[in-house]
């Protein structure tokens, strides 16, 4: 029978107070200081790479808000009639209340009635998708993943395809964008209720989930697309190929509450993106619910890229290029990054949407169609990027 040993007790890791652990590691404890520096690191640290790097973080976000300023007023400013950026500052400067006087009759109403609109509507739709963008390669853990690999946006495709086929208009002007919303979400849904066994989801089974709600909700259009007569043809062919050319303030003001909410939550979960970076077991037991978090940013997703959908038709690599360019620069810490997709969805896409009304004038490019020209090389290159680095996907 071994004696007990008796001296003096070794001091603990850390003697600060601990904090509990929820998960699948309950009942142990982990050093709140631990937790603390585990935090501060992100998940840059935890890959061996820097996090978020200050200095070209606050660089970059004021290069991109002075973008920004310099795209609103230059795509305000242009097109078939063109107003000096000097009118639009004291349009703006009058309908604010700031002194100056209004435009002639016809600025006025061009710069109100079609362009700020269409401008405001762009930097709502962009913002959505490029903060959508960064949650989903965040949940996924993975910088190819982007909103339309769980099926938000083949969802909202057949919302609206259904609702031109059949001539629905129980809302009026509001019918496709309407049931485009509705059905993203449920698309959302469906697939997270398909994905889900044991009380949990796996990020592949949800990724292989979605492929195959892509791939049915594809057939779907398609069948709609047989059935249509050749004005509901055209009409679905357009809202396919995304286009800002119908923005109107109503349309603003119905994308705006749902474009608010999730920008105003998105960046409250940067903190458990970067510890959910270290891996699952890691982020349960540094006290964050997988399950909870993975549910609650799926469903941040689904809100702000349906509403972009809904209002915009389909607008595709926004959300998966603009969180990568960002990370490559600023490091991989989702403090800088969820709001700077947001930031950097809305630059991309109000440019996008200025050379898609300019470059082929007087006619007008179908701005999904932009984005997919300039996007398709990019994550090509991004690809075999990826691959090489890895040294293969074996």
């Amino acid at each position: 029978m071994t004696a007990p040993v008796r001296g003096r007790r070794q001091p603990a890791a850390d003697s600060g107070p601990s904090a509990p652990v929820t998960g699948s590691g309950a009942g142990e404890r982990i050093p709140r200081r631990a937790a603390r520096a585990v935090d501060r690191a992100g998940a840059g640290a935890a890959a061996g790479r820097p996090r978020t790097r200050r200095g070209p973080a606050a660089a970059l976000t004021a290069l991109l808000v002075a973008a920004l300023v310099l795209l609103v007023l230059l795509s305000a400013g242009t097109g078939a009639y063109t107003i000096p950026v000097a009118d639009i500052l004291a349009s703006l400067a009058h309908r604010t209340g700031a002194g100056s006087a209004p435009l002639d009759r016809v600025a006025e109403s061009v710069l109100w009635n079609v362009r700020l609109p269409r401008v405001v509507l762009a930097v709502l739709v962009g913002a959505s998708l490029g903060c959508g963008g960064a949650l989903m390669q965040g949940v996924f853990g993975n910088p190819l993943a982007e909103p339309g690999v769980i099926g938000i946006s083949s969802g909202a495709a057949v919302g609206a395809v259904v609702a031109i086929t059949l001539g629905l208009t129980f809302l009026g002007t509001w019918t496709v964008t309407a049931c485009a919303f509705l059905a993203g979400l449920a698309t959302v849904l469906l697939v997270y209720v398909l994905s889900r066994s044991g009380g949990r989801t796996e990020v592949v089974t949800l990724i292989l989930t979605g492929i195959a709600v892509n791939a049915f909700a594809a057939a779907l259009i398609g069948l709609g697309i047989f059935f249509a007569d050749n004005a509901q043809l055209t009409q679905i062919t357009f809202w396919q190929l995304g286009s800002l050319a119908q923005a109107t303030w109503p349309k603003v003001l119905a994308v705006l509450p749902c474009a608010l909410a999730g920008l105003l939550f998105a960046p409250l979960y940067s903190r458990r993106l970067d510890l959910l970076a270290l891996g699952e077991r890691s982020a349960r037991h540094l006290g964050v619910d997988v399950e909870r978090l993975r549910l609650t940013l799926i469903l941040l997703v689904a809100l702000l890229t349906a509403a972009a959908v809904a209002a915009a038709g389909v607008i595709t690599f926004v959300g998966l290029l603009v969180p990568h360019l960002l990370r490559m620069v600023a490091g991989p810490g989702h403090r800088f990054l969820v709001p700077g997709s947001a930031l950097g969805g809305a630059v991309v896409l109000v440019g996008a949407d200025l050379a898609a009304r300019t470059v082929a004038g007087p006619a007008e490019l179908p701005l999904g169609v932009l984005t997919a020209l300039v996007g398709s090389p990019f994550f090509f290159w991004l690809l075999r990027r990826t691959r090489r680095r890895q040294g293969g996907w074996a």
